[in-house]
């Protein structure tokens, strides 16, 4: 009968697709996530409190990072806000003048050095930031003035909770290096193996 015939045809291709599915499942690689905590600590032994600053970070070839929302850095009272953005290579971030006067940012160095020179309340200018490392950002105008774009070349990465407590997902499991980076901090450093179902409770203790 043609509708059994159908019926047999339709089964076998979705027998087909659910083993192709399947088999493509397993060959993926897995994904584990590694979770801890920072602690900045001053001269005194007290705790920052500006946590939330740090960057976390694994070396290591991967997938890029999916950039922000809106990958910004305003300028707003004389001030960076954020005062510290994490991006992955490739974005174009944007800097947007919100004070009544002018600012002129600008970045030194190999990597990512640029100058967008002078604009106005209202205005945005950006720049693309295509080679990985960490980008200190200056106003030519305003000295005090100072942030850090981190560009980072894989997706694991994070910043911390005003904690200090992170995660960071899709890490392939094996052997990574971890950093943490505190711009009031010397930039920590880890080996970990990280096995298939995760890794967790690390403590990274910087001395401000």
């Amino acid at each position: 009968m043609p509708e059994m015939r159908n019926y047999v045809t339709a089964v076998r291709l979705a027998t087909v697709v659910l083993f192709t599915l399947l088999a493509a499942m397993s060959a993926a690689p897995a994904r584990a996530q590694v979770s801890g905590r920072v602690q900045v600590s001053d001269a005194g032994g007290r705790s920052a409190l500006d946590l939330s600053d740090a960057v976390i970070y694994l070396d290591g070839r991967g997938p890029r990072g999916a950039a922000p929302a809106r990958p910004e850095m305003a300028l707003d009272a004389r001030q960076f806000r954020p005062r510290v953005l994490v991006v992955p290579m490739g974005t174009t971030v944007n800097f947007p003048n919100l004070d009544p006067f002018n600012h002129n940012v600008f970045s030194v160095g190999e990597a990512n050095a640029f100058d967008l020179g002078l604009y106005g309340r209202g205005e945005s200018k950006n720049r693309r930031l295509n080679r990985p490392g960490v980008v200190r950002v200056f106003c030519n105008i305003h000295p005090r003035m100072s942030a850090f774009i981190h560009v980072r070349d894989n997706a694991w990465y994070t910043q911390p909770g005003a904690d200090g407590s992170f995660g960071i997902a899709g890490v392939p499991p094996g052997v990574s290096t971890v950093h943490v980076w505190h711009e009031r901090a010397s930039e920590a450093t880890q080996e970990i193996t990280v096995p298939a179902g995760g890794l967790s409770g690390l403590l990274f203790t910087l001395d401000a």
